[in-house]
């Protein structure tokens, strides 16, 4: 009977997370007049358009190193084909629903359960795999932040003019975590929970995939963006990390709103909102909707061959 119920509720959530990933696609689009997505992928060049797709599975695919490194550290081994699979979809997922640590975790949960591996090591790896997303955010967006401060748009209220405070506490927060990872051999006790530092060579991986995840995603939406720009990488990937880390504390679906809000008020004196506008859909469409859907269409051909009955 118990073996039946799990069964059940393991369908149950699958066929959830279906549906969640329609919801997610269908609100998105009821924004847009079709003839304006149309337009704004018209607009761009394909050469441009194809290397925002190369980009974004680059990007999936160095976010398999979050669980890859999660299950180092855990000193827990499982075959990478069932961390890939695992990590493409929840990355999927939370990216375009958001609310990462419900749905993320989730799946994650179920499928890491399926193969054996503990309830304690999957929170382990799931609480790891989020430090470092936050890790990597932290090293690129404080280095930046330090030697190329933009200035934050007075429209934000925030106590200061440039980012270079924020930069400067995000190198704070990094070199906090280094010399606890050299230095720091004891587990800590945080709120009754145990945290172990891991060793400085895991930490290190940890900033650098974590790094290349923050730097690939702003190249997917900079190639997409209107020719006629004037907009180094450099900067651009300023402005990109201080839009999606407001995007991403918000915890709306995909930063919806806060990130294109941030992005026009840089950008709107070097070129037109709408052009902006245009670009930001086809990046939403490439990054997150097309791994979206084929996120989903994975598990779909999972779920049925899981529960097809035996001949």
């Amino acid at each position: 009977m118990l073996k039946k119920l799990r069964l059940n509720f393991s369908s149950l959530f699958g066929l959830l997370l279906l549906v969640l990933s329609l919801w997610a696609i269908a609100s998105e689009l009821r924004q847009y007049n079709y003839r304006d997505i149309l337009n704004s992928l018209a607009a761009i060049p394909k050469s441009r358009l194809s290397w925002a797709i190369w980009l974004t599975a680059l990007g999936y695919l160095v976010m398999i190193g979050y669980d890859i490194l999660g299950f180092n550290y855990i000193n827990r081994s499982l075959s990478w084909n069932k961390i890939a699979f695992t990590s493409f979809i929840s990355s999927a997922f939370s990216n375009t629903i958001g609310f990462a640590l419900l749905t993320g975790s989730a799946i994650r949960y179920r499928f890491y359960s399926s193969w054996g591996v503990s309830a304690v090591a999957i929170a382990q790896v799931i609480a790891f795999a989020n430090f470092t997303f936050w890790l990597g955010m932290f090293a690129v967006a404080g280095f930046l932040f330090l030697i190329n401060p933009l200035k934050i748009p007075t429209q934000l209220h925030l106590p200061f003019g440039t980012v270079r405070p924020i930069g400067v506490i995000f190198m704070l927060l990094v070199a906090t975590y280094l010399l606890g990872s050299i230095f720091i051999k004891q587990p800590l006790i945080i709120r009754g929970d145990e945290f172990r530092f891991p060793s400085f060579k895991i930490s290190l991986a940890q900033i650098a995939i974590s790094s290349f995840d923050w730097i690939l995603a702003a190249a997917v939406l900079y190639v997409v963006l209107p020719t006629n720009i004037s907009l180094s990488y450099l900067d651009f990937l300023g402005i990109y990390l201080l839009a999606m880390f407001a995007g991403v504390v918000s915890n709306v679906p995909g930063g919806l709103g806060v990130f294109e809000t941030i992005i026009l008020l840089i950008l709107s004196s070097k070129v037109s909102a709408a052009a902006v506008l245009g670009s930001m859909l086809v990046y939403r469409g490439v990054y997150y909707y097309l791994p979206l859907l084929l996120a989903a269409g994975l598990l779909g051909i999972y779920e049925i061959k899981k529960n097809r009955p035996l001949a």
